[in-house]
Parts: structure tokens; C-alpha cells; sequence
């Protein structure tokens, strides 16, 4: 459910800029003695400026209604700076929010966007930068007093240790891990820092530590749930109780009947694959409490975090930037059961190894290729991906990162884009010699990095469905609905494949397609189907002045 405001936001800056009205009467009141003293020759000394000064100042303190003007209008001045300028997303909370403002995470960056700069010599920002109206829309994790009193005894417990082994890609172990946190706070036990099972597909041998800043994890949710790196020594040599085969989207009733009595029996649960085992409809406390996992407490590692920051700060030194999540790989054409549209020899790649191994097929298998297309089942390859960009009116000199692994047929599957889009570069084109080299072979660490320079991004646009794309636009909606861009892959991919559309024609459907889908707020409705953490507001984010209705 999409929330509209009918105000022409268009040109609205992603930065407030902040403009001082001074009243007519007391420019008048200024004299060309005044006015001159401002551009006085050097010829003049210090000691003659010092007497001018002082001599002011007594003429101000003798006339109390002046003083009094000018005291009240510095205050003033000063509130409405703080106001306009200073507002943090993860710092102070709207509504008194408990979490330290230093706990928070920071690997935000706005750019600075100017859609309506038509200053003489100064070149017109195009409006593809212009952001999305947040309607007013911060976070908000107000807990509930009774989950602030649990708190306390959750905390002094010592009788039961929750361990959990996260599978898969980075993005996947951080969905884990925030179910992880929420199951141990459920459970009301102690979270062993969780362990990351070694990626069988990329070799990564990563462990929490290589990934997020462990302390900052653990300072955040103090107030949550009690973590620890590793077993108290009593507990090593007893053996747990391992639950391999959770069903899907349990709920804390559930979890509580199913772990509770065998956890304070043998003292420590172990848990497995814990992808999708969460219910996403939760309780309102649970679900600020995944928003807090998510955004607040999953900062990556000091090494990660800063570099990632300085490959932001490369792509965004000459101006606004988009980020593109590529899923263009040859393993995701073989699970998505699609095909590249490169040539027949690279189809016949395809259909080969999806023979030989039909388990990686992920889709619906009685679906063909272009049915699954047609219903927006498959990632956009360069081409659509240029044309849909061209028609949402990306400029020509548009600075793009791509994220994601190597496309199946290298540089030539990226040539429709280089071609229209020439200033495009990945994390290898924007490190300098060796900066990644100590990050060789980790898999979830690159995938990290592509993380920090897309969130930061002032727009981004994933190519397809994911677990990134979805945690991205989770944490742009939370960071202020910064512009992100959700292909509407099922209803325009039938344009695409209509060879007598018109260049023009083709355009302004595809840009009308997407005039609901640039990141703005959207109330979280299907409480079953759609994740908090993706969809922050009506738990996670408040506006009190905004009335809310749905389209």
C-alpha cells in the first residue's frame, strides 16, 4: 500500500538548505556608514576596527528594543538550524527511542541532489536524482513497557544458551541472524555469537567476526538479549539439543512449545537452517526488535565499513551516482530456470547445466523460459535494463556501480550498458592496488562491500529479486526513503518484447509504470508475505502529523 501526498515534491532537495529572512526595517536602518564599513580598505588598523566595534555595541545596549530584537532573533535563528539542518535518522528517535545514539548503525551517505538548480553557469540537475517525499516518515522503536520489564529477567538468566550455524550468502546469514536474535529473546536465553556455516559454492571460510563488529552487536542489544562469544565452560562438554528441520514461518507460540521444556532441561539448543523459519507477522515488539538487528545492531567490521566508505566517496566525487544489483551470474540464470538472451551458445551453457543438475532449479519447473519472463520471474539482462533506464530518464553521463558477481559472458554481456552508459565501474575498477587483495577469496565480505556503496547510493535499482535487493530497500526506507527504483518486471516486460512500439511510446509507458515505484513510503499490509525489515513502516517508522491512506 503506497502512501501519496498531492504536493508537487518533485523538486524538493534530498538536503534542506537553510535561508535567513531579514526583516525590511532593519535593513533600512543601516547606513551607508554600515554598509561601507563591510568592505573598509586594509588601509584601516586593527585598533580603529576594535573602537568602531565596541562603540556598536554600546549604541545596541543603550537601545533595549534593538538588543532585545536582535537577542530574540539569534535564538530563533539558532532553533531553526537545528531543525532544518541537523536532523539524523540514526541518531535521536521522534518518539524517545532508548537505543544509544552511538550504537547506531552509520554507513549512510546522502547525496547532495539539486533537481531545480537553474543558476546562471551552474548546470540544471536532472531530475532523476530529485528524491522521493518521505511524507515525514523517522524511526521509531518505542517498546512497550512490558517488553522493557521482561528485559530484565530475560537478561539475568543463565540457565539457557541458544546456538545457531546461519547458511548461505552474506545477505542470507543477515536474515538468520535477525531471526536468530529474535528466537533467543522469545526463548528468553543467553545468544552465543552466531556461527557461520562455510558457503559449500564460493569456499568462503568467513566467521562473524570477519563480516560485523561483534562489540557493537552485542552494546546494541544489550538491553535486549544477553550474547556471548562462546559457551560458558560448564556447557561444552553437554550436548545439545539440535532441531535441524523447522518448519516454515513458525510463530512464538510455536517456538515456545516446541524448544522451551528441552531447553531448560539440557541448556542449550542448537538450530539449523533457519532461512524463512520466522513468521513475519509478530508480535509489535518483535518486529521494532528486527528492525533494531537490522539496522541498527548488523555493523559491518572496521576494515569493511571503512572501505566501503571510501569506494563511496570515489564514485560520488563528481556528483550523484545510481547503484545497479546485477544478478546477470551464471548460477542465477541456472536457478531462476531463465535464459541470458547473449546467443545459443551461451542458452546451450545454460540448458546444459540445468539438465545435469536439475535440483538448482528454484522456479516453477513446468514453466518455460519466456513464460517465467513474461510473468517477471527473471532477472533483467543488459539490455532491458538499458532501456528501462533510458526510459526512466537516466541521463546519458549517469555515474553507475554495478554490484554482483561476474555476468555470465563477461564484459560482452555488459556491452548494451557501456555502450549507452559509459561511466560504469564495480568495487574492482574503484579499488586502488591491493586495497582488496587482504578480501581475496571471501565471498561475503566483496558481497559486503557492494552492500555499503549501493545503501549509500542516491538511487539504486536491482536488477531482480533477492535477498540483497530486498534488504537494501528495507534500509533506504529507514535511512529517509532514499530514491529506489523496484523494476516492474511482471507488467512491462510485455512492452519489451512489442516490436512496434515506438521509441517514445515505449518510454512514457515504462516511466508510467513506475511513477508508484521510486521508494516511496509504503504501509506494510500483508503482515504474512512482507518482511518488517524490508517494509519498516507502520512498526519501525512514525509520522504523527500524517494522516495515512492507502491508494
Amino acid at each position: 500500500m503506497t502512501i501519496s501526498k498531492n504536493v508537487n515534491s518533485a523538486k524538493k532537495l534530498q538536503h534542506p538548505q537553510c535561508y535567513i529572512s531579514v526583516p525590511s526595517d532593519i535593513i533600512t536602518t543601516l547606513s551607508s556608514t554600515h554598509l561601507n564599513s563591510l568592505i573598509d580598505t586594509p588601509k584601516k588598523t586593527a585598533a580603529v576596527a576594535k573602537v568602531s566595534l565596541f562603540s556598536r555595541f554600546k549604541i545596541l545596549v543603550k537601545s533595549p528594543k534593538i538588543f532585545c530584537f536582535l537577542l530574540l532573533f539569534v535564538c530563533g535563528l539558532f532553533v531553526m538550524l537545528k531543525m532544518l539542518c541537523s536532523f539524523d535518522p540514526f541518531g535521536s528517535y521522534p518518539c524517545g527511542n532508548s537505543v544509544d545514539e552511538k550504537s547506531d548503525l552509520v554507513v549512510f551517505g546522502k547525496g547532495v541532489v539539486d533537481g531545480n538548480n537553474d543558476k546562471k553557469g551552474v548546470k540544471k540537475m536532472s531530475e532523476f536524482w530529485v528524491q522521493p517525499d518521505g511524507l515525514g516518515y523517522r524511526p521509531c522503536l518505542d517498546f512497550s513497557n512490558e517488553y522493557k520489564k521482561v528485559s530484565g529477567e530475560i537478561l539475568k538468566d543463565r540457565s539457557k544458551y541458544l546456538v545457531v550455524v546461519v547458511s548461505g550468502g552474506m545477505n542470507q546469514q543477515r536474515n538468520q541472524i535477525v531471526d536468530a536474535v529474535v528466537i533467543a529473546r522469545i526463548l528468553g536465553a543467553t545468544l552465543v555469537v552466531p556461527i557461520l556455516q562455510v558457503n559449500v559454492i564460493w569456499g568462503d571460510e568467513s566467521e562473524f567476526a570477519d563480516i560485523f563488529d561483534v562489540e557493537h552487536f552485542k552494546k546494541t542489544l544489550a538491553d535486549d538479549v544477553r550474547i556471548i562469544s562462546s559457551l560458558p565452560s560448564n556447557h561444552l562438554m553437554s550436548r545439545p539439543v539440535e532441531e535441524k528441520h523447522t518448519p516454515l514461518h513458525v510463530s512464538p507460540q510455536w517456538i515456545r512449545s516446541r524448544y522451551l521444556r528441552r531447553m531448560r532441561r539440557e541448556g542449550v539448543l542448537l538450530l539449523r537452517g533457519l532461512d524463512s523459519r520466522l513468521s513475519k507477522d509478530l508480535p509489535s515488539d518483535l518486529q521494532k526488535l528486527r528492525c533494531k538487528v537490522a539496522f541498527h545492531a548488523l555493523r559491518f567490521a572496521p576494515p569493511i565499513f571503512e572501505l566501503g566508505n571510501k569506494l563511496t566517496e570515489r564514485m560520488r566525487s563528481k556528483g550523484p551516482y545510481l547503484a545497479l544489483h546485477l544478478r546477470m551470474e551464471k548460477d542465477v540464470w541456472v536457478r531462476t530456470g531463465c535464459l541470458p538472451g547473449l546467443s545459443s551458445k551461451y542458452d546451450q551453457i545454460i540448458y546444459n547445466e540445468r539438465k545435469s543438475r536439475p535440483e538448482l532449479l528454484t522456479s516453477r519447473s513446468n514453466m518455460t523460459s519466456h513464460d517465467r519472463k513474461l510473468a517477471g520471474l527473471c532477472p533483467l539482462n543488459a539490455v532491458e535494463v538499458t532501456r528501462l533506464l533510458k526510459a526512466l530518464r537516466a541521463p546519458k553521463d549517469a555515474r553507475i556501480f554495478w554490484a554482483g558477481g561476474d555476468p555470465l559472458g563477461g564484459k560482452e554481456a555488459l556491452l548494451p550498458l557501456t555502450k549507452a552508459y559509459p561511466y560504469l565501474y564495480n568495487k574492482q575498477d574503484l579499488a586502488l592496488p591491493g586495497e582488496l587483495l587482504p578480501f581475496a577469496n571471501k565471498a561475503s565480505i566483496m558481497a559486503a562491500l557492494d552492500y555499503i556503496v549501493s545503501e549509500n547510493s542516491d538511487v539504486f535499482m536491482p536488477s531482480h529479486g533477492g535477498n540483497m535487493g530486498r534488504a537494501i530497500q528495507g534500509h533506504r526506507a529507514y535511512a529517509g526513503h532514499k530514491k529506489t527504483i523496484t523494476p516492474n518486471k511482471r507488467q512491462m516486460l510485455s512492452y519489451f518484447l512489442d516490436p512496434k512500439l515506438s521509441e517514445a511510446k515505449f518510454n512514457k509507458i515504462i516511466y508510467d509504470l513506475h511513477r508508484d515505484s521510486m521508494g516511496q513510503p509504503v504501509i506494510r499490509t500483508s503482515k504474512s508475505d512482507h518482511d518488517v525489515t524490508k517494509y519498516p513502516i507502520p512498526e519501525c517508522m512514525r509520522n504523527d502529523t500524517m494522516v495515512q491512506r492507502p491508494l
